[in-house]
């Protein structure tokens, strides 16, 4: 009589166990699940400005977005001026499936502004110690709007022929001039090797007109780099301004460089964009 008693209740935790593992596995396949929508994050376009490239420039800010699933492209912004490099940009969008948010730095602020025009999939623009000019407007004019850029006294002109063979000015920042103008929160053994490596832009840019403003249309976010030497932060703080930014933030303490030195505040920024951009 035991022995039945026994055996019955191995059947019976049996069945109760076979009970619980099909309500399981029913529970989990009943749970809601990530639509694609819901899961598919936007691409973001991350462009470098002037005396840099896209690696030294993102590296860690592309590393960060990468871990937290988005999709990054870095292209190279060729710096031969405005109405050489917005079109290119505008080329290398198309090229992108899906939505985009578009950042740009310094110089590269301009370019996404003119070439982000009339593109739908770009839903946000985000602009990191960035030029932001409007339709008409010259960069050049920009930086001497407010007091405070080390950069015209940090330039070296160098001559380089252009194909239509009149000689174009190349601008490169001085080695002694270099980490004060332009990356005054990096280590000296940082700055060395990113003045090396720097990517001269054509002195055409300062004088090159904006001919159209996407941020117009495109809701944008700005971040201020408060010693900035390159860019006035008054000058940051007044172009977010004029463009409706819907979202600043200021980084104390941060060179032209910031998002090398502090990336993590421009990977939070951009991500802030995505959000306001999914509501």
């Amino acid at each position: 009589m035991r022995k039945k008693v026994v055996r019955r209740g191995i059947v019976a935790a049996g069945t109760a166990g076979a009970v619980a593992a099909v309500l399981l596995t029913t529970s989990a396949s009943a749970a809601p699940t990530a639509t694609p929508k819901d899961a598919a994050k936007p691409t973001v376009v991350l462009v470098h400005g002037g005396f840099a490239d896209a690696s030294a420039s993102w590296n860690d800010v592309i590393k960060q977005l990468q871990k937290e699933g988005y999709p990054v492209v870095a292209p190279a912004n060729p710096l031969r001026g405005l109405p050489t490099d917005a079109p290119y940009l505008a080329s290398v969008l198309k090229s992108v499936k899906g939505p985009v948010i578009l950042a740009g730095h310094s110089y590269g602020g301009a370019v996404i502004t003119n070439a982000a025009a009339g593109n739908p999939n770009v839903k946000a623009l985000v602009y990191v110690a960035a030029f932001v000019p409007d339709k008409g407007e010259q960069v050049g004019e920009l930086l001497g709007k407010y007091p405070g850029s080390e950069i015209p006294d940090a330039v070296d002109p160098v001559p380089f022929p252009n194909q239509d063979g009149s000689t174009g000015s190349d601008l490169y920042l001085k080695a002694d001039k270099f980490r004060s103008a332009f990356a005054g929160d990096l280590p000296v053994s940082v700055t060395n090797v990113m003045h090396a490596a720097q990517r001269p832009f054509s002195a055409s840019s300062l004088t090159d007109v904006t001919q159209d403003a996407a941020w117009h249309t495109i809701p944008s976010w700005g971040l201020v780099a408060t010693s900035d030497k390159a860019i006035p932060p008054a000058l940051q703080r007044f172009e977010y301004q004029r463009a409706h930014a819907r979202g600043t933030v200021e980084v104390r303490g941060a060179s032209h460089s910031v998002m090398i030195s502090h990336p993590e505040a421009v990977t939070k920024l951009i991500e802030r964009a995505d959000r306001g951009t999914r509501r």
